[in-house]
């Protein structure tokens, strides 16, 4: 039987455009632990643990475009750290929600907003 998709691939992909691929790739492997590399002439490939971001330049047909993403990693406060560190904006520093992620917040140098997450407490 023929896949509608790729194998191994989500139904659902965020695709990211921006005027620096290649930038805003080196930044989701550093703050994110993301897989993949930036490719000519099609969108990088993403990976950030099972999940997958698409990262585009759109070849000059797209003007780009900022996103909100949730993401969990394993230490937020390291992954905000290292995110500042590579020049991202503070919008929330790190924190303890009521519902159980240790979480915080910036704004990549693209115009991406993350909040960074870590499970603390097991949802009941």
């Amino acid at each position: 039987m023929t896949s509608f998709k790729p194998s191994g691939w989500p139904t659902v992909i965020p695709r990211l455009f921006t005027p620096d691929a290649a930038g805003l790739v080196a930044f989701l492997r550093a703050v994110f632990a993301a897989e993949g590399e930036e490719r000519v002439g099609a969108p990088a490939e993403m990976r950030i643990g099972d999940s997958m971001i698409m990262v585009s330049d759109g070849g000059g047909q797209r003007d780009a475009q900022a996103a909100f993403l949730y993401v969990y990693v394993a230490d937020a406060d390291k992954a905000y750290r290292t995110a500042i560190e590579l020049g991202a904006e503070m919008i929330e520093a790190p924190i303890d929600t009521p519902y159980g992620d240790r979480r915080a917040m910036i704004r990549d140098r693209w115009g991406n907003t993350w909040q960074i997450a870590t499970r603390r407490v097991s949802r009941s």
